[in-house]
C-alpha cells in the first residue's frame, strides 16, 4: 500500500476545496452588487424626488390679514358698496376714510377720532402694526426669486388657465378677457407685477379644482384697476393704489400702500 506524504494529502484537500471556494467567492460578490445597486437605486429616488417642482410658501399677511381692506392714504367710496370683514386707514386720519356704517359687515378702526359715526373704532395700535405687517408681506412675495414663468402672455393673460406657482412680469399685465386659476386647495399663487395690474369691464376670474383665494397673491409696483362689473379673486398686495370700478366685485383683500378707491362695489374676505 502506497502511504501519501502530509505534503501531498494537503495538496489534494486543498484541490477539492477550490470549487466551494469559488462558489462561497461568487457568491459574495453577487451580494455586494445587489446592496450596491441598492442604494444607488435610493439615491437616485432621492434626486428624482427633490427634483420635483416645488410649490410657493405661503405669504404670512401678519395682523393685515385680519383686514378685507387696509390703506395708508384714504378709502373713498362712491355708495352704496358691500363690504364684509374690518376696514381701516393708517396713518392718515379717519377722515380720509369715506365708507359709511351701513356699507360695512365688520369694525371699521381709525387711528384718531375722526372717520365715520356712530360705527368707528379707534385703535392707531392695532392699524400701526397691520400697516408694518403689509409692507413686509409686500416686500417678501414681490422678493420672491426663481419664477415658475417669466412674462407669461408678455402680460396678456386673457383667456388663460393659471395653474399653481411662482409667476413674475417685468411689466404690466392686462386681463381683457376670463382668466382660470386651477388648483388645490392648498395650491399657492403668487403673481409679481412689475407695473399695473388692468382687468377689463365684465371680465371675471374663476376659481376650479378646488383653488382658494386666501392662496392667491397678486403683489404689483403699480396701481391695480378692475374694471366695470368685472369680478376679481385673490389678494392684492399693491405698492400704489387699488380702484374698483361701479359694479366690480372682489373675493379678497385689497392691501394699498397708497389709496383704495370704490364705486358701489361689493367686497368679499376670503
Amino acid at each position: 500500500m502506497t502511504i501519501l506524504s502530509q505534503s501531498k494529502l494537503n495538496k489534494m484537500k486543498l484541490i477539492k476545496l477550490l470549487p466551494f471556494a469559488a462558489i462561497l467567492i461568487a457568491g459574495l460578490m453577487s451580494g455586494c452588487e445587489k446592496a450596491t445597486n441598492t442604494n444607488l437605486l435610493s439615491e437616485e429616488s432621492t434626486v428624482k424626488n427633490t427634483s420635483v417642482l416645488q410649490v410657493p410658501e405661503t405669504i404670512n399677511l401678519g395682523l393685515a390679514g385680519d383686514f378685507v381692506i387696509l390703506s395708508k392714504t384714504g378709502i373713498t367710496d362712491v355708495y352704496k358698496s358691500s363690504v364684509l370683514g374690518d376696514v381701516g386707514t393708517s396713518p392718515i386720519t379717519g377722515a380720509a376714510l369715506l365708507l359709511k356704517c351701513d356699507e360695512v359687515t365688520g369694525t371699521i378702526y381709525t387711528v384718531d377720532a375722526a372717520g365715520p359715526l356712530p360705527c368707528r373704532v379707534t385703535n392707531a395700535t392695532r392699524l400701526g402694526i397691520a400697516v408694518l405687517d403689509m409692507q413686509t408681506a409686500y416686500t417678501d412675495a414681490a422678493g420672491r426669486s426663481n419664477p415658475d414663468f417669466l412674462n407669461l402672455g408678455a402680460g396678456n393673460i386673457g383667456g388663460k388657465t393659471l395653474t399653481p406657482g411662482l409667476y413674475k412680469w417685468t411689466s404690466a399685465v392686462v386681463i381683457p378677457t376670463d382668466v382660470t386659476i386651477s388648483g388645490s386647495e392648498t395650491d399657492i399663487f403668487i403673481f409679481q407685477i412689475a407695473g399695473t395690474l388692468k382687468m377689463s369691464s365684465a371680465v371675471r376670474l374663476t376659481l376650479t379644482g378646488g383653488a382658494q383665494a386666501k392662496n392667491i397673491f397678486w403683489v404689483t409696483s403699480g396701481a391695480v384697476t378692475v374694471g366695470t362689473t368685472s369680478h376679481f379673486e385673490g389678494n392684492i398686495l399693491s405698492q400704489t393704489g387699488i380702484n374698483l370700478q361701479t359694479g366690480a366685485s372682489i373675493n379678497g383683500r385689497m392691501l394699498a400702500q397708497t389709496a383704495v378707491t370704490l364705486q358701489m362695489n361689493t367686497v368679499v374676505k376670503p
